[in-house]
């Protein structure tokens, strides 16, 4: 599997999402995701599966060191007396001494200042607790603000992004600032699967509606994708989208999918005033 490099940091470009996965779904699907060939695991603390996540990396018997794990600090543990316990926390959940990737979840939901909320992720790197720092849900103009603020190279921006969601400035601002962005959300919901402009393209390649979307964001500079499945059916799917390229003509239909109200996820309480 291929790699995104942004800011020192070497990332697998298709990772195992499991937003919203019990512990029951995360012990049945991440061992055979990991067994097929998937070697980036994200979770977060709000997912309440860090544990049932550490557990199958465990028996998995690949070395820890082949995985790049990433978890994410919530928003009510950002004040400087809670936050490194969170990651401490988090870490014995996942049956770890580190994280690969530590991110901030949202940028709103607290009145900590974003200085105090970066050097939260700054000490937890002089730690060793993580080997990188990032932040999630940020607009452009936050990642300008955090990355001028971190001691430490901000690596990523974990947003949500699909074809049917524009995000073209915070792709820009990513590869100004030598940052990439991991996408969640990567299928719509859904939508991906049973696309019309989706399932053409994928007929000319012999690949799925679903595949198309993935490609579509892996092919992509700086782009890297989670995808997510509580089928083990669907595991090997999601895996083979390296065996073929779309064109430039196809990359350019799947763009002019995006539309205003495109986007999926939006708390009032945490989102930013996205670009």
């Amino acid at each position: 599997m291929p790699n995104v490099t942004s800011n020192g940091a070497s990332i697998p470009a298709l990772g195992f999402g499991t937003f919203r996965m019990d512990d029951r779904e995360v012990a049945e699907v991440l061992p055979e995701a990991l067994r097929l060939g998937f070697r980036h695991v994200d979770t977060a603390q709000i997912y309440g599966n860090e544990t049932a996540v550490g557990t199958a990396i465990a028996a998995s018997g690949i070395p820890r060191a082949e995985i790049f794990l990433t978890t994410k600090v919530w928003v009510d543990k950002f004040a400087p007396a809670d936050f490194i316990p969170s990651v401490e926390e988090s870490l014995r959940k996942l049956g770890t001494d580190h994280v690969d990737l530590l991110l901030l979840h949202w940028p709103g939901g607290s009145d900590i200042p974003r200085e105090v909320q970066i050097d939260g992720l700054n000490k937890a790197r002089a730690a060793g607790m993580t080997r990188h720092v990032g932040v999630s849900n940020y607009s452009s103009a936050q990642m300008r603000e955090a990355a001028g603020i971190s001691a430490a190279p901000l690596v990523t921006n974990q947003v949500e992004y699909h074809p049917w969601l524009d995000q073209g400035a915070v792709l820009a601002t990513a590869a100004d600032l030598g940052m990439s962005v991991t996408a969640y959300y990567a299928m719509a919901d859904g939508r991906s699967a049973t696309d019309p402009t989706l399932a053409r393209i994928g007929a000319r390649h012999g690949k799925t509606a679903a595949q198309v979307a993935l490609r579509w964001q892996v092919q992509q500079p700086g782009v890297i994708t989670l995808s997510k499945t509580a089928k083990v059916k669907r595991l090997p799917e999601n895996l083979a989208i390296f065996d073929f390229q779309l064109s430039d003509d196809e990359m350019v239909a799947i763009h002019a999918l995006a539309r205003t109200d495109g986007r999926i996820v939006s708390p009032k309480e945490l989102s930013p005033a996205w670009d």
